[in-house]
């Protein structure tokens, strides 16, 4: 009974905090009365509570994903550190030197595969020498690699195979720890964050297919390995998402006839929002697609005029509108820089000219940073373009 009481003179209180409020504006003389009834300011509350808590739960959602995320990687740093230990590698040695040729051959071979799926082989570069400078773990490499061929004469050659393969996996996993931060810095760059973009592919949802083993009899994975394949796959990911963001001009042109923004409408002359950037040039000015991408429509479409949208994954989408003609049809797959169409006056517009749109998960954002990126940026952009080149180039070349 207590507890409903004070549940009761809970709601009581909040309920008296909404009252119906009354303002007096005075204006050249004149007074004017604003009211804000009780409803209306707790479903301006409510609004603000929804948003807060969705923030909240995402937020939180992210920080658990990271800590279980980091807890991996040390779990995976410290079974890494055990096995190459060489206390662990002496050990195998003595038990059977033919058990670890296998082991080795079993890995050169995920090895392989791990570095054609994901770099190619004209992106592999040479294990340092020793006359080179050598890291920590090279180091530690060496040191296995002179305690087995004194402890074992005969399998002098085969721990300097193991030192080259595990020094070559780790060099390889720093290029790609270092190409995954440019393009991370890459797309913070065009003002978007690249964990939210690539949340949906650090799942494992929406995955299946029959179960082919890498090993034969054990299908455990070096955790050398284990942790290039990671870095590799994060690496794809984020420049797969990066050539998915726009950064080229949608026309040969840099008229810009109206911004990104709040303007005169020009039809009714009163205050509009405008969601894209207008470019204004010749009619039938080729119009280009900014990035790859899938065209999910290809038409009329209200206010528009002929309109092509092209969706670039991760919840990118570009509009290309008022066009006079539309070269290409829904469901096609586009490449940066094919034409899409030509430049018109279709739909509600007052002449010729290029409606450029770029929208995030439905929501219209300013398409302006995508369109002023700096050369780095570019450059980081050109990187991942050719090595995804290369791959869908030697993907094909397998097929046939």
């Amino acid at each position: 009974m207590h507890n409903n009481d004070t549940k009761l003179g809970l709601f009581a209180r909040l309920d008296h905090m909404f009252t119906d409020r009354e303002f007096f504006m005075r204006s050249h003389g004149q007074v004017r009365f604003l009211k804000f009834s009780a409803k209306l300011q707790k479903r301006i509350v409510g609004a603000i509570v929804a948003v807060l808590g969705t923030w909240l739960v995402i937020t939180l959602a992210m920080t658990v994903n990271q800590l279980t995320v980091s807890s991996e990687r040390i779990a995976l740093a410290e079974k890494e550190a055990q096995l190459n230990s060489t206390e662990t590698r002496v050990a195998a040695y003595k038990d059977s030197i033919d058990d670890v040729a296998a082991d080795l051959n079993d890995r050169q071979n995920v090895l392989d595969q791990i570095t054609k799926q994901f770099i190619g082989e004209e992106g592999v570069q040479p294990v340092a020498t020793e006359s080179e400078a050598l890291t920590t773990d090279e180091k530690a490499l060496l040191e296995n690699t002179k305690k087995i061929s004194a402890a074992f004469p005969a399998a002098s050659e085969l721990a300097k195979f193991e030192a080259r393969q595990l020094a070559f996996a780790k060099k390889l996993t720093r290029a790609a720890q270092k190409r995954t931060e440019e393009a991370e810095m890459a797309i913070r760059n065009f003002g978007l964050n690249p964990d939210k973009l690539t949340a949906n592919l650090d799942t494992n949802t929406a995955m299946g297919g029959p179960l082919i083993p890498l090993f034969d009899g054990n299908d455990d994975i070096h955790p050398t390995l284990e942790r290039l394949s990671n870095a590799l796959q994060r690496m794809d990911a984020l420049e797969r998402t990066l050539l998915a963001i726009p950064s080229a001009m949608p026309a040969n042109i840099a008229n810009m006839s109206s911004n990104y923004g709040y303007r005169r409408d020009p039809f009714t002359g009163g205050g509009a929002m405008h969601n894209g950037i207008d470019f204004k040039g010749p009619h039938g000015e080729p119009i280009l697609a900014a990035a790859t991408g899938t065209v999910t429509h290809a038409g009329w479409q209200s206010g528009y005029g002929k309109t092509v949208e092209i969706t670039h994954g991760n919840g990118l989408m570009t509009r290309y509108a008022h066009l006079s003609r539309i070269s290409v049809t829904t469901g096609q797959e586009v490449e940066q820089g094919l034409q899409v169409g030509a430049m018109g006056s279709t739909g509600r517009s007052t002449g010729t000219h290029l409606h450029f749109e770029v929208r995030l998960n439905g929501r219209a954002i300013n398409p302006r940073p995508f369109l002023e990126t700096n050369s780095d940026v570019l450059k980081v952009k050109a990187n991942a373009r050719q090595r995804a080149k290369t791959n869908t180039e030697k993907s094909g070349t397998s097929r046939g």
